[in-house]
């Protein structure tokens, strides 16, 4: 884990290979990706069968051992610890009172001369929701994404996850029963996207898909996309810290390794004007990295992908962290909020040492579905609004189109479209 110092004569260089973090290279995998989408397109579930036996290992016998059973759900529930039934009835709680406080209202807008203008909000029918599995289960993102889905309205949502070895979390199965989940796959992948964008036999068409994934995935929902709406093209997990020396780098060097342990590719980034809070937080890294049961993982995420940058002072600091534009952002100093309002880009930003990112990703209430790879300049987390789509409401009154009408049709007969001009004058007439 490299330490990097604004005032060497190659920072620039070295800094800008790090606002690269978050590429992926969608070019290599496009063509699997366009082809497993094809396939799905025109066979339907016996693509989607080959598929699950050459990547998820196990052999679907008949289109319904693609379903999850509901029933399966409240076991899973019901055999869980009570522990464990608490912290997810906490979580689904917190999560949902956040998230219903996003919700837009539809409103009605009326003229003097009887023009009505407004918005209508409505939910989409149908939410396709993509779970990961794989090298960890995550019933977290499975409450992150139904939640808001739920407080939206949308009246049916669909769970795509994949099932190793024709093998699922039992802590996920429950978060689908907290959920009320109905429908459920065991498929993932690129092929999870390509059958909730374009149906099969067992699994529905949806209108939005949502929910993060491997470079697989995100390629898949790129494509899709137009057929379907989507979130976000998410990448790997990430974390960036900005503190001074009030810190204590022992909580800094465990709050980037809590996203180093995600992946490889994960990236955690440390900004500080203190060369001390520097050096000891990288030594701290390398100390837990010996506890850590994900410690192989970790290390080269930190090896790789890990940064810590001493700066002049926190104003470039901040400037520097707006540049990367983190998906999580830590801001662990002696008093935070003084440096909300220089805070451009971020995801979900963490205000004061009680705040550690980890918070965020179960239990706080906003959504830990987030933009990462600097895309946190112009996404925003995932919402409410991910699962809504606004309708324009207009209605003219008589006296409302003669006040505009001449206007209008000037407009449309400067653009050539005769009718368009027609179809008003003809009501001024």
């Amino acid at each position: 884990m490299k330490i990097y110092n604004t005032k060497e004569e190659n920072f620039k260089k070295d800094f800008n290979e790090l606002l690269k973090r978050g590429h992926m290279d969608m070019d290599n995998v496009s063509k699997i990706v366009l082809d497993i989408i094809s396939e799905i397109k025109k066979e339907g579930n016996g693509a989607l069968k080959r598929h699950i036996e050459k990547f998820d290992k196990w052999q679907v016998q008949e289109d319904a051992s693609l379903e999850i059973a509901t029933k399966d759900m409240q076991k899973a529930y019901e055999n869980i610890s009570d522990e464990l039934k608490d912290a997810l009835q906490v979580a689904f709680e917190r999560i949902k009172v956040y998230h219903q406080k996003q919700k837009p209202t539809s409103w009605l807008d009326f003229e003097e001369n009887g023009t009505v203008l407004g918005q209508k909000i409505t939910p989409v029918d149908r939410a396709g929701l993509y779970i990961p599995g794989g090298k960890a289960a995550y019933p977290s993102s499975l409450l992150m994404n139904a939640i808001p889905a739920l407080v939206a309205g949308v009246k049916e949502i669909v769970v795509c996850t994949p099932a190793p070895n024709n093998e699922l979390s039992e802590l996920l199965l429950a978060a689908m029963h907290l959920c009320g989940i109905k429908k459920a796959y065991k498929v993932g992948g690129a092929s999870a996207i390509a059958a909730m964008a374009y149906g099969t036999a067992t699994i529905p068409k949806v209108d939005v898909i949502t929910g993060p994934g491997n470079i697989f995935v995100a390629t898949a929902k790129k494509l899709v996309f137009g057929e379907v709406n989507i979130d976000m093209i998410a990448g790997p997990s990430e974390i960036g810290i900005l503190a001074d020396e009030s810190s204590d780098p022992n909580l800094l060097a465990i709050d980037l390794l809590s996203q180093a342990e995600h992946d490889e590719m994960a990236s955690s980034i440390l900004i500080t004007p203190f060369e001390e809070v520097a050096t000891q937080t990288k030594t701290m890294v390398y100390e837990w990295l010996e506890r850590l049961n994900r410690k192989e993982i970790a290390t080269k995420s930190i090896n790789d992908r890990g940064a810590i940058i001493v700066t002049r002072d926190m104003e470039e600091a901040c400037e520097l962290m707006n540049q990367i534009a983190p998906e999580h952002l830590e801001v662990v100093t002696k008093h935070p909020f003084d440096l909300l309002p220089k805070i451009k880009h971020a995801g979900a930003i963490f205000m004061g040492r009680f705040t550690p990112e980890p918070i965020g990703d179960y239990i706080a209430g906003p959504n830990h579905t987030l933009p990462t790879g600097g895309t946190a300049k112009f996404y925003s987390p995932l919402g409410v609004e991910n699962f809504l789509k606004k309708s324009s409401i207009i209605s003219m009154s008589e006296e409302g189109i003669r006040s505009i009408g001449k206007e209008c049709a000037l407009l449309a007969k400067t653009e050539g479209l005769g009718a368009h001009e027609a179809s008003v004058l003809e009501r001024l007439k």
